[in-house]
């Protein structure tokens, strides 16, 4: 299991010949909260973002994430899903228990690498409250229901 914040600006490197592809830039969620991929910025000067599919990643390591080789890259048009942080962001949206309880903002999930699905949330209440009492966790068992304005969740 592992956060994204523990991922965002990772190399990612080709097994193949050992070079380095890109930096990890974003994370693709689906509606259902599936993860998707990894968003990958490349290039120098020109920077484009590419999708990695969460099953053509050969592993993630402390240090860095492995594909097999760059053929894995897809180009992305226009991104439908959500992202965690760029187009249609789910950072700082409401997350609420189906009972209608207000849990906090999102800052971080925690995904299941292998499987590509979201377990956990940290939530925010604000700096002094995460100052003096810390994120809390939230666990999941089943999808969330990602709308415009919350994230509803089955709080376990």
């Amino acid at each position: 299991m592992r956060t994204f914040s523990l991922l965002k600006g990772l190399p990612v490197m080709e097994v193949k010949t050992g070079n380095k592809i890109g930096v990890v830039s974003d994370l693709s969620i689906t509606g259902d909260g599936l993860v998707k991929g990894l968003l990958l910025r490349k290039g120098a000067l020109l920077k484009k973002n590419y999708l990695i599919g969460i099953e053509d990643i050969a592993s993630f390591g402390w240090d860095g994430v492995m594909v097999e080789d760059s053929s894995v890259l897809r180009a992305i048009p226009k991104i439908e899903e959500y992202t965690f942080e760029s187009h249609n962001r789910l950072t700082g949206k409401m997350l609420m228990s189906r009972e209608g309880e207000r849990l906090g903002l999102l800052e971080d999930v925690y995904f299941s690498e292998e499987l590509g699905t979201i377990v956990g949330y940290e939530l925010s209440d604000g700096f002094f409250s995460d100052v003096l009492e810390g994120k809390r966790v939230i666990k999941t068992d089943a999808p969330p229901a990602i709308g415009k304005d919350a994230i509803i969740v089955n709080v376990k």
